[in-house]
C-alpha cells in the first residue's frame, strides 16, 4: 500500500508538473514567442527584400533618368553605365529601365530588346503601365540571365508633370531570397515561407519539411487555408505528422504576400519532456530509499512486537503464550529426526517469603537473576519459558530424560550457589524440579501434565531437588 501511494502521489505531481508546464509554453509560444520571431523576421524582411523597393524607388525619381528620357534617349551608353552602377553600388542581380516611347528595354548591359504587346515575355510592362499601383513585385525569369527565376520590383516612371514615361527597377535571384529565408530559418530556428492571395507557395526554404506547391495541399491546413489568406495576423497551430505546429501569419502589403512563420512543438517540449523523466527517475529513487526504510523500520518494529509478544519482559525469558508455537515446531523435529525432547519445569521454593521479607523490587531482582543463571547453565538450542509467577520451564531438543535430569541438576546448583544479593543483604535461593521425556504424538498437555506431577513430587520430597517423571 505504502508502495502504490507512493509512485501513485509522485507520479500525479510529476505529470501534473508536466501538463502544466506544457500549456505554460504552448501558451508562451502562441502569445509571445512565435509572434515576437515573426515581427524579427518581418523587419528583417523589411531590411532585406523592401531594400530593392527603396532602390527602384529611387530609380523612378532619379532626375538623371527622367532628363536623359526627356532628352529622347540620345545616348543609350549613359542609361547603361548608370544601370551598372546601380547594380553594382546596391549588389542587385539586375537593373533595367523600360521606355514608354521607344519600348526599349535597357539593362546594365546593354539594350536588351524592344518589348511588344503580343510578346509572353514582355506582358509583364504592359500590367505595369496600367496598374494602379506605382509599383509591383512580380516572379519571372530574366532573359539577360538565361533565364534565372528572378524577383522583380517594377516601379512606374512619370516626368515631372506626371506623364507616365517607362518603369525602372531591380532584380534579386529567387535563390539569393531563400539564402535570406535559410538564414533566419538557421537563426531563429523556425519554418519559413510566404503565400500569395491565391494561396500558391511562392518562396520557401530548401529545408522545408513539407512537399506542397499550395496552402491547402499542407496536411492540417486544408480547412484553414481560407482563413489564413483572409487575416492581416493569424496565430493558430494545427496537427501534422502527428505532432503541434504552431503557425504565426502576417499579411505584407507590399509584396502582397503573406509571411508564415512556424515552429513544432516536440522540440520545445523536450527539454520539458527530458526534465519528466528526471522527475521520474528521481521519484522512483526516492521511492525505493523511502521503501527501503520504511521496509527495515517495520521489519525492526515487528520484529520487537513479536520479542515483546513472545517474551516475558521481566526475565527475557519465553512467555506461556509462545510455548505451543515452540512445541510444535520442536516436536515435529523430534518425530522427524527420532531425536529425544524433554521438558525440565522449575519452581523456586518459598519465593513468597522474598517479596514478604524483602518486597516486591527484591523479588523481581531475584527472578531476573535466577532466569540469567538458568541461561548460563543451559545450550543455545534450548528454550527457556517462564511459566508462571516464579515457575520456570525448559524445553530441551535432542536430549533424553536421563540427560535432562543432569541439565536439572545443574540449574538447581546454579540457583542454590553462590547466594543471591539484593542491597546489600544475602539472599538465599532453591527450587524444585520436575523431568520427563515427550513421547511420539503425544499431546502437549498430557506432557505439561506429566512434568507438572513430577515437579509436586519434587516438593512433597522436601524440595530443593530434582523428580524424573
Amino acid at each position: 500500500m505504502v508502495t502504490v501511494l507512493l509512485i501513485l502521489g509522485f507520479l500525479a505531481t510529476s505529470l501534473a508538473s508536466y501538463f502544466v508546464s506544457r500549456t505554460s509554453l504552448r501558451k508562451e509560444i502562441e502569445r509571445n514567442t512565435l509572434p515576437l520571431t515573426s515581427d524579427n523576421i518581418y523587419s528583417e524582411i523589411q531590411r532585406d527584400l523592401f531594400r530593392p523597393i527603396f532602390i527602384s524607388s529611387l530609380m523612378a525619381s532619379d532626375t538623371f533618368l527622367r532628363d536623359w528620357v526627356l532628352q529622347g534617349e540620345r545616348d543609350p551608353r549613359q542609361l547603361t553605365r548608370y544601370l551598372k552602377e546601380i547594380q553594382n553600388k546596391y549588389g542587385t542581380f539586375t537593373s533595367f529601365f523600360v521606355s514608354e516611347k521607344t519600348r526599349t528595354y535597357y539593362q546594365s548591359e546593354g539594350i536588351l530588346k524592344k518589348v511588344h504587346p503580343d510578346e509572353e515575355r514582355d506582358r509583364w510592362y504592359f500590367r505595369v503601365r496600367t496598374m494602379a499601383n506605382d509599383h509591383e513585385i512580380n516572379v519571372d525569369p530574366d532573359l539577360a540571365n538565361k533565364d534565372a527565376l528572378t524577383i522583380f520590383i517594377n516601379y512606374k516612371v512619370y516626368d515631372y508633370t506626371g506623364n507616365y514615361i517607362g518603369a525602372a527597377g531591380v532584380g534579386l535571384t529567387v535563390n539569393a531570397v531563400k539564402d535570406l529565408i535559410e538564414t533566419y530559418q538557421q537563426r531563429y530556428g523556425r519554418d519559413i515561407y510566404f503565400i500569395d492571395q491565391a494561396g500558391n507557395i511562392t518562396l520557401k526554404s530548401a529545408s522545408f519539411a513539407v512537399r506542397a506547391e499550395r496552402l491547402e495541399d499542407i496536411p492540417g491546413l486544408t480547412e484553414k487555408a481560407g482563413e489564413i489568406i483572409a487575416a492581416d495576423s493569424l496565430t493558430l497551430n494545427y496537427q501534422r505528422d502527428g505532432q503541434m505546429i504552431h503557425l504565426n501569419t502576417r499579411f505584407i502589403k507590399e509584396f502582397g504576400w503573406h509571411l508564415l512563420v512556424e515552429q513544432a512543438e516536440d522540440e520545445t517540449l523536450a527539454t520539458v519532456y527530458h526534465a519528466l523523466l528526471i522527475n521520474l527517475s528521481i521519484c522512483a529513487l526516492i521511492t525505493g530509499v523511502v521503501l527501503l526504510i520504511t521496509h527495515r523500520a517495520l521489519s525492526v518494529y515487528q520484529q520487537r512486537l513479536e520479542t515483546m509478544a513472545l517474551t516475558d519482559k521481566l526475565t527475557g525469558a519465553l512467555n506461556r503464550q509462545s510455548l505451543e508455537a515452540f512445541f510444535e515446531q520442536a516436536s515435529a523435529e523430534s518425530r522427524r529426526t527420532k531425536e529425544p525432547l524433554s521438558l525440565v519445569l522449575f519452581d523456586l521454593d518459598y519465593f513468597k517469603k522474598v517479596n514478604d521479607s524483602f518486597g516486591h523490587q527484591a523479588g523481581d531482582v531475584v527472578l531476573r537473576k535466577v532466569a540469567a543463571r538458568v541461561k548460563e547453565s543451559i545450550r543455545e538450542s534450548d528454550l527457556f519459558f517462564r511459566w508462571g509467577g516464579e515457575e520456570f520451564l525448559v524445553l530441551l531438543r535432542d536430549c533424553s530424560r536421563e540427560n535432562a535430569l543432569k541439565v536439572a541438576e545443574t540449574i538447581r546448583k546454579n540457583i542454590q550457589a553462590p547466594p543471591l544479593h539484593f542491597e546489600g543483604k544475602e539472599i538465599q535461593m532453591t527450587a524444585s524440579f520436575g523431568v520427563t521425556e515427550y513421547a511420539p504424538k503425544e499431546e502437549m498437555d498430557v506432557l505439561i501434565k506429566r512434568v507438572d506431577a513430577a515437579l509436586y513430587a519434587a516438593k512433597d520430597r522436601g524440595r530443593n531437588c530434582s523428580v524424573c517423571a
